[in-house]
């Protein structure tokens, strides 16, 4: 098993933000189900002001390209993304399109 974190930021707006996280509270069995048939066998995303953490754990067969391939292709995934990006905005660094910016892990107590 292999671990990602990925950070996004969501539009500064309290009730923005709110909205975005009573959508979580209720995720629809198909977006769960692409998830968890891309390889993904835990997703948490933690949130500190509009700064966002997701923390993936993954299969090992788990591919990032594969995993875009099945989202591009499924309409409800489609549905879900758009309406997520009302709430989100791309980190000032993200590249052209991007929205999860995947993190450089450069510290871990377990290696040191």
């Amino acid at each position: 098993m292999r671990r990602y974190c990925l950070a996004l930021d969501l539009k500064d707006d309290p009730d923005m933000i709110a909205e975005y996280e009573a959508h979580h509270e209720e995720v629809s069995s198909g977006i769960l189900s692409s998830i968890h048939d891309s390889g993904i066998e835990r997703m948490e995303i933690f949130r500190a002001g509009n700064r966002m953490v997701m923390i993936m754990e993954v299969k090992d067969s788990f591919n990032f390209e594969e995993k875009e391939r099945m989202d591009q292709s499924n309409p409800a995934v489609q549905k879900w993304e758009t309406l997520m990006w009302r709430y989100q905005q791309a980190l000032p660094f993200a590249k052209p399109g991007e929205k999860w910016v995947l993190m450089e892990k450069f510290f871990d107590t377990k290696t040191n």
